[in-house]
């Protein structure tokens, strides 16, 4: 049987899923119906219900939703039952942020090692992890099952980086450098731009205070 594909829009919305419900379930909350996760959420419930019903529905006419079972279920679905090992390419302020922030290993990304070519850094401290050379990135990568590879680099090396990573076996990139990646199609990316992400924002400002309208003259 052809495994059904799973649009992008519904995948972009299973963490926020995941993450309203953990906080009903931390709350002792045991069922949900799909208008109170609409009124939550703000999607809306005919959506959920959309949604949902691409991984199997979960829910029971007249019930709703088990919170502690949805909970586990679009976890499994989001790959979080299993731990991922990942290394950091760029040791600077982001790379360091991104091993100190620890909600990651909650979740069971786990950092096992961070690399930088500026030899200033080698042998700096983040947390348990030390940073090593670039030299020693296929030797670690090999070794260690890592199969994630996040790139806080500039966009002049990022492209020639995950060519090599891909190479060493790395099957997924968390992108933060802004190039697009020459990977094989069954390598996955996920492209990070923080500053496209403020534009939005910023538009959405603009837009609210009547400052978009494009000049006619």
């Amino acid at each position: 049987m052809e495994e059904k594909e799973i649009s992008q829009a519904v995948v972009s919305r299973l963490p926020r899923y995941f993450r309203y419900l953990g906080e009903l379930k931390d709350e002792g909350i045991e069922r949900v119906s799909s208008q109170e996760l609409s009124d939550i959420m703000r999607v809306t419930a005919s959506q959920i219900r959309q949604d949902l019903n691409n991984f199997g529905g979960f829910g029971q006419q007249g019930y709703g939703y088990n919170v502690g079972y949805l909970y586990d279920e679009i976890g499994k679905i989001l790959g979080l039952h299993k731990e991922h090992n990942l290394i950091i390419v760029g040791a600077g302020h982001l790379g360091q942020a991104l091993v100190n922030y620890m909600n990651f290993e909650r979740r069971g990304f786990m950092f096992r090692g961070i690399f930088d070519q500026d030899t200033r850094l080698h042998g700096m401290q983040i947390r348990e992890l030390t940073v090593q050379p670039m030299q020693e990135i296929e030797q670690f990568v090999r070794a260690n099952n890592i199969d994630i590879a996040v790139l806080t680099i500039p966009k002049a090396s990022a492209v020639e980086v995950a060519e090599q990573l891909v190479s060493y076996g790395i099957k997924g990139f968390w992108n933060f450098a802004h190039v697009d990646l020459h990977v094989p199609d069954d390598i996955q990316v996920e492209n990070v731009h923080l500053s496209d992400s403020l534009m939005k924002l910023s538009y959405n400002l603009a837009s609210h205070s009547g400052l978009t309208k494009l000049s006619t003259n």
